[in-house]
Formats: C-alpha cells, structure tokens, sequence
C-alpha cells in the first residue's frame, strides 16, 4: 500500500489543511493519507486547542473522505512530536507499505535540521507540497515536489477572527465551525 503522512497542529484544522493533502494524495496516487495531530511540534509554540478538540475537529473536517484517516498517536505518546518517532512509529505498524512524508514547501527549508533528518529519507519518500509561483526547494532530501492548489486561509489567522467575533464560514467545514463554536475555542485568541 502506498501511504501518505501528513502532520501538522491543525488549530484548527482548516479547508487548506484538506485542499492540499487531498490533492497530494491524488498527484502522487496514494492509497490512504495519515493524517496526524501534534501533540506539540517542536518548531512552534504551544496548540491553544486542547488535544482532544483538536483531534475532534480533524475527525469531522475528515469525514467519510476514502483517502484520509485521523491517526491519533501523536497525541497518544504526548510530549514534543518529532517526525523521526511517527515515521519509526508508522514503519513497525505498517512494514510493507511505502510511506511518503508529505510537508509544505515552508517545512523544507528547515528540513535539514529536524531530528535524525537523514534517518526521514531511510523510513519515507520525502514530498514537498508547493503552492502556485511558489519556490521548489532546493534539498536533497526532498523527493519530489508535488504542485497543490493555493488556498488563502491559516489557522493563525482563523484563530484571530474568532477571538473577534468574526465568521470563519467557508474557511473551515461547517461542522468544524459548529464545534468551534458549541465549545467556545479561540474566543480569547489573540496572535
């Protein structure tokens, strides 16, 4: 099987997040995406979202989607989530299948100093996802890069219109932003 990771700290998970693994998944033919909460990413601060909201929220943007499936063991293992542990973590799980670790361009240029970067490319093909008139990285341990649809939203700045009291409708599902709502997230949120 032919198997995609996807991680991030999805707070919250927007229509981006899904646009552009969809679209990965579609261009490089993958079976099925993993697509994998943080229980805290070592380049970024804290998730205002507890785990379980965030985790809840991925589930409903996933929805019945065939590609993609919610892989909580990030939040289940806790501490700070290094790719190194998923990719070591997924190739136990899963021997035969081939993993492609799927980032943004963004993520590429600070590749070279994730932990244990050169062990990623033993464990998984490294792809990059790049927007239009994006610059491809240029690193030898990316793969290949994967052009995927420009989709203006981040969740920095979701979490901003919220802590304003401003709509975020068609910018996330509608059942994430019912859930955002039904559990007051980001009201107090102010990047």
């Amino acid at each position: 099987m032919r198997r995609g990771v996807f991680g991030g700290s999805f707070d919250p998970v927007h229509l981006g997040h899904i646009t552009v693994v969809e679209a990965a998944a579609k261009a490089l033919d993958l079976d099925v995406v993993n697509v994998i909460p943080a229980f805290r990413q070592p380049f970024k601060p804290l998730p205002l979202a507890p785990p379980k909201d965030r985790l809840a929220m991925l589930q409903l943007a996933v929805g019945n989607s065939p590609r993609l499936v919610v892989d909580a063991r990030e939040l289940e293992r806790g501490g700070t989530s290094y790719t190194i542990d998923t990719l070591e973590d997924l190739r136990a799980t899963f021997p035969d299948d081939a993993l492609t670790l799927l980032i943004g361009a963004d993520s590429a240029d600070a590749l070279p100093t994730w932990r244990s970067a050169r062990r990623l490319r033993e464990l998984a093909s490294i792809a990059v996802l790049t927007r239009p008139g994006a610059k491809a990285p240029s690193n030898d341990l990316v793969d290949c890069v994967v052009p995927v649809p420009a989709v203006d939203v981040s969740a920095t700045d979701l979490r901003n219109r919220v802590g304003r009291g401003e709509a975020i409708t068609g910018l996330v599902t509608t059942s994430v932003e019912a859930y955002i709502g039904d559990h007051g997230l980001y009201r107090l949120a102010k990047d």
